[in-house]
């Protein structure tokens, strides 16, 4: 559930709102904690969201998995609330909580009746200082986190393939290790690994409180200075991450497996995000665009050649996420019809970006792609919740709450021009990594 809402996450921020949606309030606490209130009363319900800017990709080298670690771990207990009673309360309460972690940030979250507020704040407050860690504590969640491994991926051959293609996509950057960890360094975190982790970076500071409902300043305000306002600022942490260097050569990844049942392949490269948008500013905007024109629905580009005219896909796509703190990708991927080769198919995938490389988007295309993700923007405010996780999550790699407002216009101000320049940049004379994954004999040495 928690990696479903995370892949969630990753999907919602790649659609952030106008000022005129959201409308956001904030201040911050005077140990440092951001609080960002955006006011919903279409119900007396509301969405209580801590966010830390701690992911996978800020975990020391060699003890992978220590983030997705606390994910577990903040819900076993503190000396005033007992191991395993967090949920408990929040459900007798009727409300819902989970977490997530990715590789920039990890979230924890309530939803509760608007008068349950104060409760979950003073609950989450309290294992923001207080959690309870010992090895009684660990070991149990630790075969818990292992068995999770097994079954999310060890179990499931696309999901290995793509942690495989993430560990050549990138050579150096942490983004290259599993958010959920290796297992053989999952095994041997200590004790004293995740103290130091829970000391170092679950503090006020390093955190944002985003509260979306049926409440206004002047009722958060308070609560917010009562729980959280008291904890002590901690130590001021600078994220440091290594640079990813240019590739040299084109990678394949291949994987066979009896169980797989349909087909497919893949071909990424590197692309600039929100936060490593350094060249071209404009880029992840433009790139949005993009994957709107080529596969945002069943009109879009690579469906319409793969899928309809030449018959060739059952599926195909683009895919693109600027909600990164450091470099991130784009993705084409189609799977075949059957009786067709994945080595036909890839030609026909190839041929299709050249062509975009060659001759680029069409005017038009750009229009509508702009006028369908700005109408997806204005529709969203409808789900409470949506706009905590845009705000939390943008926030948490070092956006502002402005610049994330401010989407639709730089979504606006994009032209055809802008859209040709950043596809050229990430896809002309550029290294890829292709991922094929297909069946195998049953018996077959993998």
């Amino acid at each position: 559930m928690r990696f479903l809402i995370a892949a969630l996450i990753g999907l919602l921020v790649s659609f952030p709102l106008q000022a005129r949606v959201f409308n956001p309030q904030s201040f911050t606490l005077k140990n440092g904690m951001q609080v960002v209130l955006i006011p919903n009363t279409r119900v007396p319900v509301v969405k209580h969201m801590v966010w830390y800017r701690v992911g996978s990709a800020d975990e020391p080298a060699g003890k992978s998995g220590i983030a997705h670690f606390f994910e577990h771990l903040m819900f076993k207990g503190t000396p005033s609330i007992p191991a395993g009673e967090f949920s408990k309360i929040v459900a007798k309460n009727g409300g819902r909580d989970n977490a997530f972690t990715s590789y920039d940030y990890t979230a924890y979250f309530q939803t509760v009746a608007k008068d349950r507020l104060e409760l979950v704040m003073k609950m989450e407050a309290d294992r923001m200082t207080h959690l309870t860690l010992t090895k009684e504590v660990i070991e149990p969640e630790r075969l818990v986190i292992l068995e999770e491994r097994r079954q999310r991926t060890d179990n499931d051959p696309g999901a290995q393939l793509r942690e495989q293609i993430d560990t050549v996509q990138y050579m150096n950057h942490p983004y290259r290790i599993p958010v959920i960890g290796w297992a053989h360094e999952i095994e041997n975190l200590s004790l004293k690994d995740l103290r130091d982790f829970y000391k170092k970076w679950y503090a006020p500071n390093n955190a944002v409180l985003v509260v979306e409902g049926d409440v206004t300043m002047e009722e958060l305000r308070p609560l917010a200075e009562k729980y959280y306002g008291v904890i002590p600022r901690g130590p001021d942490i600078i994220r440091q991450r290594p640079s990813e260097p240019p590739a040299h050569a084109d990678r394949r990844v291949i994987k066979k497996d009896p169980r797989v049942r349909q087909a497919s392949l893949q071909r990424s490269y590197l692309a600039p995000s929100y936060g490593d948008d350094k060249t071209d500013t404009k880029a992840p905007y433009a790139l949005q665009i993009l994957e709107q024109i080529m596969s945002g629905s069943a009109t879009s580009r690579l469906y319409q050649s793969l899928v309809v005219d030449q018959k060739l896909a059952v599926s195909a796509g683009m895919s693109y996420s600027p909600n990164r703190l450091d470099v991130s990708e784009l993705t084409f991927w189609a799977s075949p019809q059957q009786g067709v080769s994945l080595d036909k198919l890839e030609k026909a995938l190839i041929k299709e970006i050249d062509l975009l490389i060659e001759k680029g988007v069409a005017q038009d295309e750009v229009l509508r792609a702009q006028k369908t993700l700005i109408n997806d923007a204005v529709f969203a405010r409808d789900n409470l919740g949506t706009g905590a996780q845009v705000l939390g999550s943008s926030l948490a790699i070092g956006m502002t709450t402005d610049k994330t407002e401010n989407w639709p216009d730089d979504i606006k101000s994009i032209s055809r021009d802008d859209v040709n320049r950043a596809l050229r940049s990430v896809l002309e004379n550029k290294h890829t990594v292709t991922g094929i994954l297909m069946a195998a004999e049953k018996g077959a040495k993998q």
